[in-house]
C-alpha cells in the first residue's frame, strides 16, 4: 500500500495495484457516515472498433452501455440492483463515450455492498433471452434521449467537429445498431476489456485502510488478467468543422445552443492533466460568470442563468463547449470571437485572473466533501495515468501567460462551430 499525503487540502490518498494489475484507490474520511466505492473500466461507447492479438474487431454503436444493463442480471435470476438497494445503499452505473463505471453510496453494510459490487462487475451474465428483452428497454431510453433537447443540441455539436471519430455516435447507439447486439456480442466485448489491468476500484469511507484492501485483494486479486485491447479511433487530427452553423426545431420555451470546437491535446498522462488546467482556468478567466463577458451579455438579456462552458476529455478527444439559452446564439457567437481577438490584443485581466484561480481552487476543495465527484475524479484520471489531486498544487503554478497562449493557439474563430435549438413555430 501505498500513502500519498496532500498536506495543501488536507487529504492522504492511498494506492495498492493487485497482482492481477488493477488499481485501488482509497481516501479516508473518518469524520463521515457516508462511504462510495466505484469500479469503473476503461471502455466507453467509442471503443466500437479495437485489435485483439492479430484480429480486428467491428462492434455495433451502444455495446458498452448495454453491457452496463446487463451486468446487473446475476446467474441465479437475481439482480444486483436490488440487493444493493435493500442492503441500504444507492446504486448506479454510468458509461461515457471512454468509460464505463459502477458505483454505490452507503451509510452502513459498506463491506457487505463493496462484495455485491466487486460480485456482480466480474460475473458476466447474458442470454438470447436476456438479451432481446433489454434491447427493447434501451429502444425506449434511446427515445427519450432524442426528446431532450441538451443532448440534441450536444450531439449536433459533437457530429459537425468531428467527421469519423466513433465519438459522434451516441453511445447508448440506436434502436438499428441495438439490433444487432447478441449475447455472443456482449461477452466477447466484456472479456476484451474488463481486464483488471484495464480497471480501477476507489473508494471514501471510514473503514480503516489496511481493511479496504485486505476487502479488494480478497474481492478481486485472483481475477485472470490479460492482454488489453487496441481500440480503433480513426482520424485523430484536429480539423475545421463540417458545418460552422447548424440549426433544427424542437418543442422549446427559448432556444438552446452551443459553440464548440475541437482540441488538440495530449492523451494522457501529467501532460493532459497540466492542460486541461490551463484550459480551464482561461475559460473561467475570460467567460465566468463573474467576468465582464458573462455579465454584460447577461446585462443586455442575450445570456441568462442557464449558462456553462467546459473541456470534455475523452477517447482520444478534446472539446470546448460554451453554452446556455439564448434569444439570439450567433449574436452570443459574435462576442465570444471579439472576446477571443480582445485576448490576442490585451491580454487577459490580470485581477479576473487571480480571480478565477481563487474561484477555481475553492471549487475543486468543496468537491473533495463530495464523494461521488471525489472517486470519479480520482478514478478517471487513473485511467489516464494522472492523479486528480495533483490538480491543487497544479493550479497554484498556473501563469496568465499561459491561459493567454492556451485560448490564442486553441480556441480558433475559425474553428467554431454552432449549434442551435430553436422553439417550434407557431402555426396559426
Amino acid at each position: 500500500m501505498n500513502i500519498r499525503k496532500f498536506d495543501n487540502i488536507g487529504e492522504t490518498l492511498y494506492t495498492d495495484t493487485l497482482d492481477n494489475g488493477l488499481r485501488v484507490l482509497y481516501v479516508r474520511k473518518p469524520d463521515f457516515r457516508m462511504s462510495y466505492a466505484v469500479i469503473a473500466v476503461k471502455y466507453g461507447g467509442a471503443y466500437r472498433r479495437f485489435l485483439v492479438g492479430d484480429k480486428w474487431h467491428d462492434t455495433p454503436a451502444g455495446v458498452a452501455h448495454f453491457l452496463e444493463h446487463k451486468l446487473f442480471d446475476m446467474p441465479d435470476g437475481s439482480d444486483a440492483l436490488t440487493a444493493l438497494s435493500e442492503n441500504g445503499a444507492s446504486p448506479n452505473a454510468f458509461t461515457s463515450c471512454g468509460m464505463t463505471a459502477y458505483h454505490f453510496d452507503c451509510t452502513e453494510s459498506f463491506e457487505k455492498n463493496l462484495k455485491t459490487l466487486a460480485g456482480f462487475v466480474t460475473t458476466p451474465y447474458f442470454t438470447p433471452d436476456s438479451v432481446a428483452k433489454e434491447q427493447g428497454i434501451i429502444a425506449q431510453e434511446i427515445g427519450m434521449f432524442d426528446d431532450r433537447p441538451s443532448f440534441v443540441v450536444y450531439n449536433r455539436l459533437i457530429r459537425m467537429l468531428y467527421a469519423k471519430h466513433p465519438i459522434r455516435d451516441q453511445v447508448a447507439g440506436t434502436v438499428s445498431s441495438i439490433a444487432e447486439i447478441t449475447d455472443k456480442t456482449l461477452y466477447d466485448c466484456y472479456n476484451a476489456f474488463y481486464r483488471p489491468s484495464n480497471m480501477v476500484l476507489c473508494a471514501a469511507g471510514s473503514i480503516e485502510p489496511e481493511r479496504f484492501f485486505f476487502l479488494a485483494h480478497e474481492l478481486l486479486n485472483s481475477l485472470p488478467d490479460g492482454e488489453i485491447p487496441q481500440p480503433d479511433f480513426g482520424e485523430m487530427g484536429v480539423s475545421a468543422p463540417l458545418e460552422t452553423y447548424h440549426e433544427e426545431r424542437m418543442e422549446l420555451s427559448a432556444p438552446q445552443f452551443l459553440i464548440g470546437c475541437a482540441l488538440d491535446f495530449p492523451l494522457s498522462g501529467k501532460a493532459l492533466q497540466r492542460r486541461m488546467i490551463v484550459g480551464m482556468l482561461a475559460l473561467r478567466t475570460l467567460f465566468g460568470t463573474s467576468g465582464d463577458f458573462y455579465n454584460r451579455l447577461y446585462g443586455e438579456g442575450l445570456l441568462n442563468r442557464d449558462y456553462d462552458y467546459e473541456i470534455d476529455c475523452t477517447a482520444g478527444t478534446a472539446t470546448f463547449m460554451l453554452g446556455g439559452e439564448s434569444p439570439d446564439p450567433k449574436r452570443v457567437l459574435k462576442e465570444l470571437c471579439d472576446a477571443l481577438s480582445e485576448v490576442k490584443v490585451k491580454g487577459l485581466s490580470p485581477n479576473a485572473f487571480e480571480r478565477a484561480k481563487k474561484a477555481s481552487f475553492g471549487a475543486r476543495l468543496r468537491g473533495l466533501e463530495d464523494f461521488d465527484n471525489l472517486c470519479i475524479a480520482l478514478t478517471e484520471s487513473a485511467l489516464s495515468d494522472y492523479c486528480s489531486l495533483d490538480s491543487f498544487s497544479l493550479l497554484s503554478e498556473i501563469t496568465v501567460g499561459e491561459c493567454e497562449e492556451f485560448l490564442i493557439q486553441n480556441i480558433d474563430p475559425d474553428r467554431l462551430a454552432l449549434s442551435v435549438l430553436l422553439p417550434n413555430e407557431v402555426t396559426k
